[in-house]
């Protein structure tokens, strides 16, 4: 379809004034935050392909027939909300569409008696966050892209909060939610607190990147919100071993803080820059929720830590961590680190306690032998459970070769931290999805589940018009 056709018929349906059409526009809701793009950006090395259009829906109902027609016509199309992906998830296919639902911000219900609140695809989760503060309720879902997520992106990539050790995962907070197909179907899937009907369909869409379908409304799970119940401390800890073996014991013992985070020496000395004994991991621990239950967390955690000789920093590191978690959302767009030559980003994995140790160690191993460029190489642990924990590693490198080798060297890191993660039997990605360039990984990732994927995709968008690329392995 001629281009100048296709925005007129997308102006027919949404309106002239939702069809965005100038060039940087278009270009800046395409824009990705993974390292080597922002370098080729800041660089004046575009490479992401340019679509026809952007269309931002106003409703569910312009996202249903807008979809319809854009499956009707075999037009490629990427959904999109809050914008703040690190995995080239929002790069569309050259000439196809951005369908943007971000003008969808609303929030819908508060429901104090069945706990849960209900909002729109492009509604802020920082604003939901503080409405519900001001009833006395958090959504207990905190991002490092706090200030930029939106709700209809936070399902889709399966996002995880610094607080998941208490609040778990997105998965874990949606009651139900309303996605629209690629053929225009509009499928809701209702507000229960759980269901023995079959295969839980809410998942067909948590996590499916817009590959399976266009989320357009989502329910989550409130909870009663009382920070003056606090508890936290901090501790120097000899080595990331000692510090992942001391939250193993946590964990198993039953503890639920809702912030576990072990940071390698590197980071705090580099990343940080908080005042911790050089050479130490920093272990920082935050509990909420009712006061007899933090009191009790908080003692057992000291009990166990008292084990491993650490050295208690007190409050002031946790503090400092809760004021300066999320600025990094302020400086997505300053080239702080091409100015300076260099690309730093991260990557981040997840597996089991008897192998997370070994994948740093080995993952940090190599890099050093194999990247000459190399000038950052660390790590940190954020989110813990029974079975294991993640590891989000960051790296960085200098660039003296430009774009290809900024992109080459870059993907060489991720191919070594992919290649490491695997061995050991871990998962690639821990929540910041597949997006694009983890796909050539997703055959071993998944195994002899993976033709399932395949199945999904060709039941529900059989023309493959939703997100090419994310997930799936083109057949081709």
């Amino acid at each position: 379809m001629l281009k100048e056709t296709l925005i007129r018929e997308l102006a027919a349906i949404v309106g002239e004034e939702r069809v965005v059409t100038d060039p940087e526009a278009v270009l800046d809701a395409a824009k990705d935050y993974i390292g080597y793009r922002r370098y080729q950006r800041d660089d004046g090395h575009n490479r992401v392909p340019v679509a026809a259009c952007v269309v931002r829906a106003g409703s569910t109902h312009q996202v249903s027939e807008v979809l319809k027609f854009l499956n009707d016509n075999k037009v490629d199309v990427v959904p999109r909300t809050g914008g703040s992906s690190v995995t080239r998830g929002l790069e569309p296919v050259a000439g196809g569409v951005i369908l943007d639902g971000s003008d969808m911000n609303e929030i819908l219900e508060i429901n104090e008696e069945d706990m849960y609140v209900t909002a729109k695809c492009g509604t802020p989760l920082e604003y939901i966050e503080n409405c519900l503060n001001q009833k006395g309720y958090t959504a207990g879902h905190f991002p490092q892209s706090f200030p930029l997520a939106q709700v209809g992106g936070l399902l889709a990539t399966r996002s995880i909060g610094q607080l998941s050790t208490l609040y778990g995962g997105i998965e874990d907070l949606v009651v139900g939610l309303e996605a629209v197909l690629a053929d225009g179907s509009v499928i809701r899937i209702k507000n229960v607190p759980r269901r023995s009907v079959g295969p839980d369909l809410r998942h067909l869409f948590i996590g499916n990147e817009g590959m399976l379908g266009f989320i357009t409304e989502a329910t989550l799970k409130i909870f009663k919100y009382a920070p003056e119940n606090r508890w936290m401390k901090a501790y120097g800890v000899h080595g990331m071993k000692n510090g992942l073996n001391l939250i193993h014991e946590v964990m198993k013992e039953g503890y639920r803080p809702a912030v576990v985070r072990l940071h390698d020496p590197v980071e705090v000395q580099q990343v940080l820059k908080i005042d911790a004994p050089e050479g130490m991991a920093l272990l920082m621990f935050m509990c909420e929720g009712p006061a007899g239950i933090t009191k009790a967390t908080g003692a057992g955690i000291e009990e166990i830590a008292a084990r491993y000789g650490v050295m208690d920093l007190g409050t002031k590191p946790v503090e400092h961590w809760l004021v300066t978690r999320n600025d990094v959302c302020n400086d997505m767009d300053k080239p702080i680190y091409y100015n300076m030559g260099g690309v730093v980003d991260t990557c981040e994995i997840s597996a089991n306690w008897s192998v997370i140790g070994k994948i740093y160690e080995d993952v940090c191993e190599r890099l050093k032998a194999e990247i000459p460029s190399l000038i950052l190489c660390g790590g940190h642990s954020s989110h813990s459970y029974m079975q294991g924990t993640n590891i989000y590693f960051e790296f960085g490198y200098l660039v003296t070769g430009g774009a290809d080798q900024a992109e080459s060297e870059y993907m060489h890191i991720v191919s070594i931290i992919m290649e490491e993660t695997l061995k050991y039997g871990g998962s690639i990605a821990h929540h910041h999805g597949s997006g694009k360039y983890r796909t050539p990984w997703m055959p071993l990732e998944h195994g002899s589940s993976y033709p399932l994927m395949y199945k999904l995709k060709e039941a529900l968008d059989p023309n493959g018009i939703l997100n090419k690329g994310v997930i799936l392995v083109d057949k081709k």
